[in-house]
């Protein structure tokens, strides 16, 4: 039995991570005015985000069609494949998830079962990459999917954002909350696990930053972490400084910039960590 493991472009997993264990990941789309672009294809990160803050007219996000889906699991059954597992971006905050399901049930001659992250970037992408090593180490699929659904319980996102102007700008909060939190220069923090959403709050960048710290130490001993930023490379390094003494994994850990489909919502300099819980 051949188990072949898809995802989408939120997952944010290194490009040397999808290569070696052969995943395959289907791009969002980022919408412009001026047209739609295949997410890590047909728009580079840099150039996103440098452009974001001055974007008139924001950009929106939608889901590849359920064609898109059926192609690249039939591909992957010409290839070989007997059985795929379809992990994703929770269908919480994206319909991403639910096109993956309509594409699995449509598949004839091949077994695709889907799977709700309940996370984002590399919330989503941990899990990923976990499926695909149980699935080289020759698991069946039963277990993979028990395994992910012990994982995502343990899997927490949980980023600082710079402003709540683009939650709002894309519709993800509501008016009120976000003229609140201009008013008063807040910094929201969001935290997912298992498909829910927290939004907190720190008065200042420094508080912001102290406050994900306190969260990775709640968290206990951890099982796996990793750093993510949206065009905050250098903000993340400091963060990742000063977690060293919580958490000596955090030395080794990704440290990635989060996709434009994720970041359109958030907005450029937000930071945070993925921490899985140990079990």
């Amino acid at each position: 039995m051949s188990i072949k493991i898809v995802t989408d472009s939120t997952c944010d997993l290194p490009k040397e991570v999808i290569e070696k264990y052969d995943i395959t990941v289907i791009p969002a789309y980022i919408n412009f005015t001026d047209g739609s672009y295949l997410d890590g294809v047909e728009i580079s990160r840099k150039e996103f985000y440098e452009k974001l803050p001055n974007y008139e007219t924001p950009p929106t996000t939608s889901a590849p069609a359920i064609g898109t889906f059926a192609r690249a699991y039939k591909n992957l059954m010409d290839g070989g494949a007997t059985n795929v597992l379809s992990i994703h971006i929770s269908s919480t905050l994206s319909g991403i998830y639910n096109v993956a399901v309509l594409a699995a049930e449509a598949m004839e001659n091949i077994v695709v079962k889907t799977f709700d992250a309940g996370n984002l970037s590399l919330g989503t992408g941990l899990i990923v990459e976990a499926a695909a090593k149980l699935a080289e180490a020759g698991k069946s699929m039963e277990e993979i999917l028990q395994k992910l659904k012990d994982l995502a319980e343990r899997t927490y996102t949980f980023a600082a954002l710079d402003t709540l102007k683009f939650l709002q700008r894309s519709g993800r909060i509501s008016r009120l909350k976000a003229g609140f939190g201009s008013l008063l220069q807040i910094k929201p923090i969001l935290q997912m696990n298992n498909g829910k959403v927290v939004m907190e709050a720190a008065r200042t960048s420094n508080g912001a930053l102290h406050h994900l710290l306190d969260t990775l130490k709640s968290l206990g001993p951890l099982e796996s972490i990793a750093l993510v930023h949206t065009n905050a490379s250098d903000r993340a390094e400091t963060l990742r400084m000063q977690a060293k003494s919580l958490c000596d994994q955090v030395s080794q850990a990704y440290s990635m910039e989060v996709t434009p489909v994720i970041g359109s919502h958030i907005g450029p300099g937000a930071i945070g960590f993925v921490a899985i819980k140990a079990s």
